[in-house]
């Protein structure tokens, strides 16, 4: 399983997103610091392609200037 947690915090917001990965589903969970949050689940075809896709939707979190912790 593959679990990721990553947090942005400027002077407006701060928030979290942490995607986790167990056999071909996908939970994403996200929200402000401090919250529960929401969750999401998808479930893909393969192992390989449901750790793709989270590594996918992770990068994109990077690139937007999440931070991982």
């Amino acid at each position: 399983m593959t679990k990721r947690y990553l947090e942005f915090k400027d002077a407006k917001s701060k928030k979290f997103w942490e995607v986790s990965v167990a056999g071909k589903t996908v939970n994403i969970r996200y929200g402000k610091l401090g919250t529960d949050g929401q969750s999401s689940v998808k479930v893909l075809s393969t192992p390989a392609e449901a750790e793709s896709h989270a590594e996918k939707q992770a990068a994109g979190k990077l690139k937007k200037g999440y931070k991982e912790v």
